[in-house]
Parts: C-alpha cells; sequence; structure tokens
C-alpha cells in the first residue's frame, strides 16, 4: 500500500494527509469525520466551492480569515450579504477574491434559507451506504459518484452554484459521507455529530 505512510508518531496514514502538519491535523481530526448541522456543513460546501483550482492546503490555512470574513459561516447572516460586503470580500487579501466564488457563497447561504428540510438533511439524504471495505488505493477513489453527481442536480435545481459533481463529491469525504481514508489508515470513520 504505496498510498499509505507511516508518521513520525509512528501511525499509519494517508500519504496526502502526513504531507505537511496542517495536513497531518485536518486527516486525523476532521477529515471523512461525520458532520452535521447547515452552519458546519455550508462552512464546508463553501469552502470546496472556493478551492476549486487551488489546493486544499491554500484553503485550509486561510480558513481563519473565511471564518471571520463570512460570519463563521452563519447562512442567516451570509444571506443578507449586499454589494457592500461583495466589495468588502473582494479587498480581503485573507481570503481567495474572487467574485464569482463570492457571489455564490452569498446565493447558497439564500438557498439554504429556502430549504424546509435545512441543508444538513438534504446533504445526508445524499449519502451512499458505507463501503463493504476501505479502499487500498487512492487511484481507486472516484472523482465523483452517481450520488455526487444526484446531489450536485438537486443542489443546483435549488439554486446553489459552484457545486458540481466533483466538489459535491469532495464534500462528501470532508464531512464523512463517505469514507476514503485507505485500509490501513489509522484514523477510523465516525457518525454524524
Amino acid at each position: 500500500m504505496t498510498d499509505l505512510v507511516i508518521g513520525a508518531d509512528g501511525l499509519p496514514r494517508c500519504a496526502w494527509g502526513a504531507s505537511t502538519p496542517d495536513y497531518v491535523a485536518y486527516h486525523d481530526r476532521e477529515w471523512g469525520r461525520g458532520l452535521r448541522g447547515d452552519d458546519a456543513l455550508y462552512e464546508r460546501m463553501t469552502l470546496e466551492a472556493f478551492q476549486s483550482g487551488l489546493s486544499w492546503l491554500t484553503i485550509l490555512r486561510k480558513r481563519p480569515a473565511f471564518r471571520l470574513a463570512f460570519d463563521d459561516f452563519r447562512i442567516e447572516v451570509v444571506a443578507t450579504y449586499g454589494e457592500a460586503d461583495v466589495s468588502r470580500l473582494l479587498a480581503d487579501a485573507g481570503i481567495v477574491r474572487n467574485r464569482a466564488k463570492i457571489e455564490a457563497a452569498i446565493a447558497n447561504a439564500r438557498a439554504a434559507l429556502e430549504l424546509p428540510e435545512g441543508l444538513s438533511a438534504l446533504l445526508w439524504s445524499y449519502a451512499p451506504p458505507p463501503r463493504a471495505a476501505r479502499l487500498t488505493s487512492f487511484a481507486e477513489v472516484p472523482a465523483l459518484t452517481p450520488e455526487s453527481t444526484a446531489l450536485a442536480k438537486a443542489l443546483k435545481k435549488r439554486g446553489f452554484r459552484f457545486v458540481g459533481p466533483t466538489t459535491a463529491y469532495a464534500l462528501m469525504q470532508a464531512t464523512g459521507m463517505v469514507d476514503d481514508h485507505l485500509a490501513g489508515c489509522h484514523v477510523t470513520g465516525s457518525s454524524p455529530a
């Protein structure tokens, strides 16, 4: 299993999750762990959209600035943002300054407010059944699945932006809807909080 490495702490982990201290912490404590809650999932959805075309490490390192800039990703607050907020965000060097992604984040907050069941319930309704066994190589990990494609379509129908099938799958991985930690990785999945 060349996609696993033994860290300085003696623990086997997915190779990408051992490349920097930031990744070790994210891999071990967050990625693939069940996450619930509308605001928490809105944050992850927004950050996955901002990551599109960039390194996840860039987004991870900018996450504190994103949280500050987007009022801790409180859906009810971000949904009220107007053009002055867009200008403020475009001037914030601490985040990724991309008008389309900023406007999508605001539109997505507004769309989330319109969901009668809430964002968390909608997203988790597309989670596939758990795999019988963990994958053994990242070559086996899909970029998208029928579930992520269906989720992206459902989100688009409800007015969400910047959440295509690949971004939807990355969101599913990050929030524990799927467990893509490899066989042998010390991290065990957790049920949704």
